[in-house]
This record gives structure tokens, sequence and C-alpha cells, in this order.
């Protein structure tokens, strides 16, 4: 019963987080993108993109705190293996494809912000 209780909880998480952060579901975005019109829901699309911007800003830091941690303390594999998991480069790797993303994410909300000043009009 309490892992029911536990697996509940977790699915709900999800579902409030969206909710404050302006996240939105795959569904909503999908429904959005091809019949916004009005500037709420323009700005609808622009605090969903922001918020995975975020994320991405947020998971880029941590894959760089630990590239630093590893460059400190290779392990033994990063000689055969230099870009293999674990190792500095491949979370220098991953830290530039979030910030990337999350470029491209902040684009789709300057976007999408520039729609909805445009819907007023």
């Amino acid at each position: 019963m309490v892992v029911v209780a536990m697996l509940i909880g977790v699915q709900q998480a999800p579902a409030m987080a969206s909710a404050e952060d302006g996240s939105l579901k795959a569904k909503e975005v999908k429904e959005l993108v091809a019949h916004a019109k009005s500037p709420a829901d323009h700005m609808k699309l622009a605090h969903h993109y922001a918020a995975q911007a975020a994320k991405h800003e947020a998971e880029a830091a941590e894959h760089q705190a630990l590239a630093t941690e590893y460059a400190k303390h290779p392990p033994i594999t990063a000689g055969k293996h230099p870009t293999g998991p674990n190792t500095a480069e491949h979370c220098r790797s991953l830290a530039e494809h979030c910030q990337n993303a999350a470029k491209s994410m902040r684009a789709l909300a300057a976007m999408h912000e520039g729609m909805a000043k445009q819907a007023t009009h």
C-alpha cells in the first residue's frame, strides 16, 4: 500500500510542477502550436519554452560541475576512453548540448512572445 501511495505521489508531482513553472504536456504543446491565435495562447507557449530552457540550463550546470570533478579525479579508464562515460570530456559535451538546447528554447520563447504582441494588434 505504501508503494502505491508513493507511485501516486510521484505521478502527481510532475503535473503539479508543470503548472507552477509554465511547462505544458506534449499534447498541449502540439495543440497550441497547431492552433495558437490569441496572445494568451502564444504566451502559454512562451512560458513553456522558457521553463524548458531553465531545465536545460540547470542540467548544463550539473554536467559542467561533474566535468570539473572528473577533471580533478579522472577515472582509470579515462586514458583509454577519454570521451567515455564518467569522464570530464563526456560531461562537457553534455553540458554544451544542454546549453544549445536552452538557447533554442529561449529563441522559441522569444518568438512566441513576439507573436503574442502581434496578435493584439
